[in-house]
């Protein structure tokens, strides 16, 4: 067993304890905190005093703080407190800290199992109880609330009675309109729910603020040929205005990685870059490898991983022409460009200190155009998404659509003949085709990868026949054009059914963030869902449909973290809903929150989006939202059930987010409330006192306890004795909605104020505390606090140093005279003899802990 010895600070052989070594003991000051150091560097761990009273548990806790290393102190016994039983439980205690005592010879032949009782622990939920909110004071009225009641029960006796009127011809009045009343309340409660969910993009005139035109060096990355005349354009412009351009040409059939880094990297100059700029969205040509991503895609998304590589921070801007539509701009003219903007709204969530934003020109750009937008450059703001029209700059916003009364009638959707459902045998498929066959659809077809080998196909098939359907279940890959094309044409020759409905809802997601993609991802995810919705748009392009629904998702209409592929596949199906409906056709583009039950997302990713504030819907309303989209002929409409007290914070972690800022639910989510300044401003004053009265060590001690008590709060657990102080917070399950969290609890007890990326910034908590340290006390405000430490260690180390060589040395006169020239000179000065007096007045733990300080102490 290692000897560390208290003279030397180090490990010693014991041979060596003779008298002399005792006598220097004795003479020479106290390496305590040496040994324990030296111990801790061998790996020790655990600590254990021997005698009847611990005493040197704080000295420990405190050089274990010191050098911020997890270890634990115990004793063996207690004052009044000498018997088997402390001992025994100290004895538990080192078992639990990681000692392994030898329980056979302490126990003998007692050892072994114990029965428990059934209930043998108290449990502790991890879940919180979710809130009750209570309908607001004032708000409600019992009679209403009664009545309504009584009508949704349809109890025309307590409405008699409720108006003073109980005899029979008023019950029979009341029985004769309840159907109807009931049923009109039950709608109205339905609607109201749909409204809730029902969201549209719009396009809000903005102007953009008066700024320098862009200086500096900009980067140009286009196609190469004819399709880089808007490029060339935009290079003019900014050359006009005083900037440096640098031209770098991606061509169709080398944009991979590895060349994207080679032909950026030869075109970055030696000083700072301002800004890129990107036309690759012109080349609309399929990549020569994966024909269904379109080469300016994959080209992007190489650009934006060899910026990364190549540790560039500059905003990258995006630059289309006719990819989005809006009222009297003029038709979407660019529907492979329309993907770029799913790409880019990932972009923007995956790296926001590489983004710019997206720019819409008009299909055929003059120079005003190219002038607005490279004024945009620079001007934008906090603009991401903006389209450039003769009319003047328009800034893309979501916002609320309840279904109020349109410019025309809604067309009842009375679903007859052939109704062709790709991914009919999946989860959202299923769905409607339950309503298709409900509603009267005479023959369903349900295509999918296995046909009737899909497992719960069969029954699925039997389920609808018995609603009156006959029903097909047809093995087709949508993104087989040929294959879809044969079934088209099989369906055609019925001429008793012919297909008067597609409903696409084929597709599959993949979750892989934009650094570790590549083309072959993207055209997985994209050849069900984008390819599927084109071979469809292609097939079906002439014939007169009751319906043509797409399912698409939120993910491309605000983005989504690691979901880039899957994003620019729900941007194709909107730009293919408009085109249809710009040549008359019918077409309907849903982009779809999560649904309940399966369908768009699986259970792990649905417990995900309700973290985010992206709740699931329940599928009987949200066919119903489908119908009703369909009826009132949208062409592309949001539908989420939206919490937007998680969702909005969380989206804009990164930065502001303008296109959710005119939805008065998320403004509210963004503002602090009220109070929080002032309780915010009580806590933190009240740890800056703590932590000015403290040491170094127990600052430390202070903050991490502090991190880790709001960690566990946010996780749901118990006590903050569950969190790992060396465990990087990814690990623990912290999400973007937590992370946001635990920064507005942080905020609120220090008074700071935190970026919300702190957590991912941060590797663990004990980073997060350090970090917390430098912000609450910067190195000149530590140094000054340390003065004071400084003066006492100075003071103590006087004190080991016997009175009389001070006097030899003249220092003693110095010393004794006042600390500040304002004291007055009749204050009384501590005899030298009265260092004796304190000493013998001292307690044995506060002997031990003057005996064990440092050498420089």
């Amino acid at each position: 067993m290692p000897f560390y010895s208290t003279l030397t600070g180090t490990t010693i052989d014991t041979a060596a304890l003779d008298a002399a070594y005792w006598f220097r003991n004795l003479r020479s000051t106290v390496e305590f905190e040496a040994a324990t150091r030296a111990a801790l560097a061998d790996g020790h761990r655990v600590f254990l005093e021997v005698g009847p009273h611990p005493v040197l548990g704080l000295g420990l806790q405190e050089t274990f703080d010191a050098v911020d290393t997890e270890a634990t102190a115990l004793g063996t016994l207690r004052r009044d407190e000498g018997g088997a039983h402390r001992f025994l439980m100290s004895l538990a205690e080192a078992h639990v800290a990681g000692a392994s005592p030898d329980w056979r010879a302490v126990l003998g032949n007692r050892t072994g199992h114990v029965g428990l009782p059934t209930y043998a622990f108290q449990r502790s939920r991890y879940w919180p109880k979710p809130a009750v909110s209570p309908a607001p004071a004032g708000h409600r009225d019992p009679v209403d609330d009664a009545f309504w009641t009584a009508v949704e029960s349809e109890d025309p006796d307590a409405l008699a009675g409720m108006l003073g009127a109980g005899d029979d011809d008023t019950r029979r009045s009341w029985e004769s309109i309840l159907p109807s009343l009931t049923s009109w309340r039950r709608e109205r409660r339905e609607q109201s729910v749909l409204d809730s969910w029902r969201y549209r993009i719009s396009w809000k005139p903005v102007t953009p603020a008066t700024v320098p035109a862009p200086s500096g060096t900009w980067l140009v990355v286009s196609p190469p040929g004819a399709a880089s005349e808007a490029a060339q354009a935009v290079e003019r412009e900014l050359a006009r205005n005083g900037a440096r351009t640098v031209q770098v040409l991606f061509e169709s059939d080398d944009t991979g990685r590895a060349m994207a880094l080679q032909r950026l990297g030869e075109a970055v100059p030696d000083g700072p870059v301002e800004g890129v700029v990107s036309f690759l969205a012109e080349d609309d040509r399929p990549d020569p490898f994966h024909s269904v991503v379109p080469a300016g895609v994959a080209a992007t998304t190489s650009l934006i991983q060899a910026m990364t590589d190549l540790d560039l921070v500059a905003p990258l801007w995006c630059l289309t022409r006719g990819a989005v539509s809006f009222d009297g701009s003029g038709p979407l003219t660019g529907p492979a460009q329309a993907q770029i903007w799913g790409l880019g709204r990932v972009i923007g969530l995956e790296h926001p200190e590489r983004w710019g934003g997206l720019i819409d020109l008009p299909a055929q750009p003059d120079e005003r155009s190219v002038a607005q937008a490279c004024r945009l450059l620079a001007g934008a703001g906090d603009e991401d998404q903006l389209a450039v029209r003769p009319q003047g700059v328009f800034a893309r916003r979501l916002g609320r659509s309840p279904a109020g009364p349109g410019p025309s009638a809604p067309t009842p959707w009375k679903p007859r003949g052939t109704a062709l459902i790709t991914g009919g045998m999946g989860a959202l498929g299923s769905h409607v085709a339950r309503w298709l066959a409900g509603q009267g659809a005479e023959h369903l077809v349900l295509t999918g990868r296995r046909g009737e080998a899909t497992p719960g196909a069969l029954a699925l098939r039997d389920e609808l026949t018995a609603l009156g359907a006959r029903v097909t279940l047809a093995a087709c890959d949508v993104a087989d054009r040929d294959a879809l094309a044969t079934l088209v044409k099989e369906l055609a020759q019925d001429d008793g059914a012919p297909v008067r409905a597609v409903v696409h809802a084929a597709g599959e997601t993949l979750v892989s963030g934009l650094e570790e993609s590549d083309p072959a991802e993207f055209a997985r995810v994209m050849s069900a869902k984008a390819a599927g919705a084109t071979h469809l748009d292609e097939l079906f392009g002439a014939d007169s449909l009751d319906a043509f629904v797409l399912f698409a998702s939120g993910a491309g209409v605000w983005g989504g973290s690691a979901q880039g592929a899957y994003a620019v596949s729900n941007c194709h199906l909107d730009a293919v809903a408009e085109r249809r409906r710009a040549r008359g056709l019918a077409a309907t583009s849903v982009a779809w929150g999560g649904w309940a039950g399966g369908g768009m997302v699986d259970a792990s990713a649905e417990s995900t989006l309700t973290r985010l504030g992206l709740r699931p819907m329940d599928p009987g309303p949200a066919v119903r939202a489908l119908v009703q989209a369909v009826e009132r002929q949208e062409t592309c409409l949001t539908v989420a059930d939206i919490d937007w007290t998680r969702f909005a914070p969380a989206f804009t972690m990164a930065g502001h987010r303008p296109l959710i800022g005119d939805i008065p639910e998320a403004a509210a989510a963004l503002q602090p409330p009220e109070d929080d300044h002032d309780r915010s401003g009580a806590e933190a004053t009240a740890l800056a006192g703590r932590l000015a009265g403290a040491s170094d060590a127990e600052r430390k001690r202070m903050l991490l306890d502090l991190v880790r008590a709001e960690a566990a709060a946010v996780l749901g657990h118990p006590t903050a004795d569950a969190v790992d102080a060396q465990r990087a917070f990814r690990e623990m399950g912290f999400d973007s909605v937590m992370a946001v969290e635990l920064r507005n609890r942080l905020n609120t007890a220090t008074g700071l104020r935190l970026e919300t990326t702190l957590v991912f910034d941060e590797p663990s908590p004990t980073g997060l505390r350090d970090r917390l340290l430098r912000e609450l006390l910067p190195p000149d405000a530590d140094a000054e606090a340390s003065g004071d430490t400084d003066d006492a260690q100075v003071r103590a180390l006087l004190a080991t140093i016997p009175v009389a060589r001070i006097r030899e040395s003249g220092l003693l006169d110095a010393l004794l005279r006042p600390d500040d020239a304002e004291t007055p000179q009749e204050r009384s000065v501590p005899e030298p003899d009265d260092r004796v007096d304190e000493i013998n007045a001292m307690d044995v733990t506060a002997l031990v802990r003057m005996a064990t300080r440092t050498k420089e102490a």
